[in-house]
Formats: C-alpha cells, sequence, structure tokens
C-alpha cells in the first residue's frame, strides 16, 4: 500500500509510516515498528550515505539518539574517532560519552549498540555537554523533503535540542536516516518541533536548503511539573 502524500496530523503521518513499513515488510528488529523509532531494511546503506556526506567530515563530536536504524551511525562515528553523546532513556539518567580514544576497536560494535553500549559509556555532567558539538543525528518516524520531523510523540529530540541550546550552543545542524516509506509529503509542525537539515535514504541523500527553525530553547512553562522531577537534567539546567 502506497503511503499518502499527506496527512492532517503528525499522529496520522505516524501511523501510516508506521503501518506502511509493516504492510510492505519493510521493518527489521525491534518488531512491531509501531510505537517506536522503527528499524528499517538498507538502514546501514543510509548511514553510510551519510557517514560520506559532508557534515560527518569535520566533526569532532555528536549528539546521537540511541535506536536501533541509527546505531551503524554511531558505530561509523566510533571508528572515525567522533565522541558520540546519547541521551539515557527518558532523559532519566541525562547523558552519556561514548569516547572513542577509551573504545578498543573490537568493542566499538559492541559500544554503539543499545542494549550493551553502557559498559563503555561514561555518564557525564550537564557542563560536559556545553563542549562543542558540531551535529546531531536524530532518529525519524515521518520526514518531509521540506525537513519536517516528526518522532514517537514523546517530545524528546525536540527537548534534547533544546537543552543544548540552553546550554549556549548556537543552532547545530540535525541529520536522519530513513527508509524511502518514511519521506512523506506534508504534515503539520509545531513551533517546538525539530527540523532536519539533511535525510539519508538507501537511495539518496536529500539536502534541505531551508529547513524549518528549531526550537530556540526549552519552553520552561510548557513543560509539566513532574518533568523536572522525571529528568534531573532539567532541575539542573532551570537552576
Amino acid at each position: 500500500m502506497p503511503t499518502p502524500t499527506s496527512y492532517p496530523t503528525k499522529d496520522a503521518a505516524r501511523q501510516a509510516v508506521w503501518d506502511a513499513l509493516q504492510e510492505q515488510r519493510a521493518a527489521r528488529f525491534p518488531y512491531p515498528p509501531h510505537g517506536r523509532i522503527p528499524n528499517f531494511a538498507g538502514a546501514d546503506s543510509a548511514a553510510s550515505r551519510l557517514l560520506d556526506h559532508p557534515p560527518f567530515a569535520e566533526a569532532r563530536a555528536i549528539k546521537a539518539n540511541p535506536d536501533a536504524p541509527q546505531r551503524p551511525l554511531r558505530l561509523g562515528a566510533l571508528e572515525r574517532g567522533i565522541t558520540v553523546y546519547m541521551p539515557t532513556p527518558r532523559l532519566r539518567g541525562g547523558f552519556y560519552r561514548l569516547d572513542p580514544a577509551r573504545i578498543p576497536a573490537e568493542h566499538r560494535k559492541e559500544a554503539a549498540s543499545l542494549s550493551r553500549g553502557t559498559r563503555w559509556a561514561e555518564a557525564v555532567p550537564l557542563r560536559a555537554l556545553a563542549e562543542p558539538i558540531d551535529l546531531i543525528v536524530t532518529g525519524s518516524v515521518a520526514v518531509t523533503r521540506g525537513g519536517k520531523r516528526c518522532g514517537k510523540g514523546h517530545g524528546y529530540g525536540d527537548l534534547e535540542y533544546a537543552i543544548l541550546r540552553g546550554l549556549g550552543h548556537p543552532p547545530i545542524p540535525v541529520v536522519t536516516t530513513a527508509h524511502p516509506l518514511q519521506v512523506v509529503s506534508e504534515f503539520p509542525a509545531d513551533p517546538f518541533d525539530l527540523p532536519v537539515s539533511l535525510i539519508a535514504t538507501p537511495e539518496e541523500a536529500i539536502e534541505v536548503a531551508e529547513p524549518p527553525p528549531p526550537p530556540d530553547g526549552i519552553d520552561w512553562q510548557a513543560l509539566p511539573e513532574s518533568a523536572l522531577t522525571e529528568m534531573p537534567v532539567l532541575k539542573e539546567l532551570k537552576g
């Protein structure tokens, strides 16, 4: 079933993409694709295409999501000597740092994985994230060629970017890998949504000339009080 061209809501776009990946057998473990950043056939090829693109050429440190389809990107970054910062699940433990200089070459594949990577990950204080970060790798459920992106719907990717802005970082390029079924024509976006400037599929690299503006920082008034308790990194940032 072809993915429709546009959707009235982000939830509609998510559901259509998840359904299409499953129905066309393009999803890969973990199953089902629904409710997660979906792994997909060709994720390795999409990662290779992105790693060969200029944003990675001069990167020394990146922030990357911990999801399965971006594992090849995390591994490729470590193999190139790039430091990788990763959020803990739901940001409850702040952030980890994977330092390629401290990970033996034979263990980098393990370090890049979601389930076993914590063996090599170092928990870092919030101030460590104030160091230069050259690129953000994010996972996506649906994207458009104009740079709109939606994730699972929990807002963690948007919040992680806003944390970096709150630490004084200038706007940082955001890139993603996706299956062609995840590239749709249109869906509505909110001001706090994280846009992407480069999308790599197994078939092409999509450069976004004018992506939507990224969030400037955290909208504290929009956060529930429980967020400061559940995610201590936010309480630390707010002071």
